[in-house]
Order: C-alpha cells, then structure tokens, then sequence
C-alpha cells in the first residue's frame, strides 16, 4: 500500500537500511516500517555456522589422503561484510545474489591452503597421525587470513576429523600394522619368556650366592678351626718344648747329681778301700788266734753256736759220735725276733 511495508528479522540477523545510497538504520533483530521505493535493505546473518569440507591432497612421499573437517564461523563485523558481499533483499524477502550462499565455500578455500601446506610438509604416517595438530593450526591461521578478515568473519573453530589414505594403501598400511602388531605380540611372548629365564637366572643366582655364602662361611669356621688347633698345636708345642727344655734340664742336673754321687761313691770307695788296706796291713801282724777271739767277742750266743758247730763240721773225722738234744735244735731252728733299733 503506497510502498510502506513491514519488516521484522530474527536476533541472530543483522539489518542494514539504505535510503538514496546512505545508512539510515541497522542492528540486530529490528522490526520497522519502511518506504520500499526509496530503501534497499541488506539483512546479514550473524549466527554461527558450520561447513564441512572433503579434500583431496598429496602429502610429502606423494600419497594422496582424504582430509575430512569441519568449520565453524560467524560475520564478526555485519557492516564490513555487507560492503563486500550483496546481502540485499528483493521484495519478496530474498537475496538478489547468490554471494550469501558461497561465503562458506570462500572459507573453505581459504582453509584448504593452508590444509595442503600443512599436508605437503608431513609423510604419509605422520599425517595420519596428525588431525589435531593440523586442525589447531587451521584455525590459528585462518583467522589471519587478509579476506577472511576483510569480510569479518571470525573463525569459532576447526575441527578434522578423519585423514585417510587410498584403499589399496590403507590395505598395505593395516597389513603392516598387522604384522607389526603380530611381531609385538611375539616380541611379548619372548620378552615374557625373556623375564621368566632371567628371574629363573636370578633365582639360580641367588642360591648360588646363598651356597657360595654358606660354603665361604663353612671354610671361615674351618679356617677358624685350623687356626684353634695350630694355635693349640703351636701352645702344645710350646708346652712340650718346655716340657723337654724341663726333662732335659732334669736330666742334665740328674746326670751332674749322679756324676758327682758317683765321684763322692768313687772317693768314699778309695777311702774304705785305704782304710781297709791300712787294717789289713795292722793285721798281718796279729796271730789268727787273736783275730778269731776279737771276731768272736762281738757274736751274739746264735752265732757263736752256729760258728762252734762249723767248727764240729770241720773236725768231724775225729769225732766219733755227737749227740744234740731237741731242746737245743728246737732253740736254734725257732726264729729269734727282732730287737729294736732306737
């Protein structure tokens, strides 16, 4: 009706309106009246949006990988981008270009070169080894990006979510990784029986110590016992050394006791000897008869009846008959005893 119309857009919608060239009214989630003939209004979304990407590229040994993300981003700065991009509205409420619709393929590009860079500097195992690291630094550098920031746009976050090689190099990637994982199951089971030998070694090794200690502490006590008895047999020898030393010295004083008894026996001997011979020479003077009454005079009454029948023996041709009486026999057979001595 005479060109007024109604429009009201959504919080997360940023409305420009233009009036003969200049800007008149703008903000987020207006709602006016205006004179369609005389205004051009640009209405710029300013939620956030996701677009996802899938991307064919060639790492540094020339294996070509699916990379395989996701980014988030929104219009920062409604006014800039609208000067960039047509975001004006037809009268029936849609864009007049298809400008709106290839922001996120703009970003995309943007994000795939540094993707590639990324991707051409890394081998094929480390990146597949490397989404996060790539992804953190898509979006440290997307958002410096010159026409990222001219349009506005800030750059929530990047995400990647799978790099994959090619069927036939993933067949060789999973067959190795197969084999690698088979080899260290193989090396666990001769590690595991790698850890039994040497804990069995181990064991060994500590009875051999534990016999080894025993056997050396049995050779101490032994040592120690051969050392008792040599110095016991060293102290018996010494003993018995003394003991000789003593005998011998025994012995020595033995032999001069008896060699000068022996003297003293010799001396005595000669002084009987001379002694006697000057009492036989006094006696080659005497008459026998004289010496018979001297050896007489000191014979007890046995003797000298003892001496008289001897001398009866020897005379015994003039003798005619004897006759001795029992009482007499009996008295010198009968045993005398003994005076004694004081």
């Amino acid at each position: 009706m005479l060109g007024i119309r109604y429009i009201k857009v959504q919080p997360t919608t940023y409305l420009l309106q233009y009036r003969r060239g200049k800007l008149v009214r703008e903000g987020a989630g207006l709602a006016f009246y205006y004179y369609a003939p005389l205004s051009t209004l640009a209405a710029v979304p300013i939620a956030s949006r996701d677009t996802g990407f899938m991307l064919e590229l060639v790492t540094a040994d020339f294996q070509t990988v699916s990379v395989q993300g996701e980014i988030s981003f929104r219009i920062d700065a409604p006014r800039r981008a609208a000067a960039l991009l047509d975001y004006s509205l037809n009268a029936q409420g849609a864009y007049n270009s298809q400008d709106p619709r290839r922001l996120p393929e703009r970003v995309v590009v943007q994000a795939k070169v540094i993707i590639q860079q990324a991707i051409q500097r890394l081998n094929l195992r480390d990146a597949l080894r490397a989404p996060s690291d790539i992804a953190h630094t898509v979006h440290t550098k997307l958002g410096e990006q010159a026409e990222i920031q001219a349009l506005g746009l800030a750059i929530l976050g990047v995400s990647i979510i799978a790099i994959h090689p090619t069927k036939d190099i993933a067949r060789a990637l999973e067959a190795e990784a197969c084999e690698a994982n088979l080899q260290a199951a193989d090396d666990a089971v001769y590690q595991r029986r790698m850890a039994a030998v040497q804990n069995e070694r181990a064991i060994r090794q500590n009875e051999l110590d534990t016999e080894v200690a025993v056997e050396e502490k049995r050779r101490q006590i032994e040592e120690t016992k051969l050392e008792a008895k040599a110095a016991l047999a060293r102290r018996q020898h010494e003993v018995d050394k003394a003991h000789i030393t003593a005998e011998i010295i025994l012995e020595e004083e033995r032999r001069t006791y008896f060699a000068i008894r022996s003297e003293n026996l010799r001396t005595r001997a000669d002084a009987d000897a001379y002694r006697l011979h000057a009492f036989m020479r006094a006696l080659e003077k005497v008459e026998p008869k004289t010496i018979q009454l001297l050896t007489e005079s000191g014979m007890n009454p046995d003797q000298l009846i003892a001496q008289a029948f001897g001398d009866l023996a020897a005379r015994a041709e003039k003798i005619g008959q004897l006759s001795i009486s029992p009482e007499l026999l009996q008295g010198l057979l009968q045993p005398k005893p003994e005076k004694k001595r004081n």
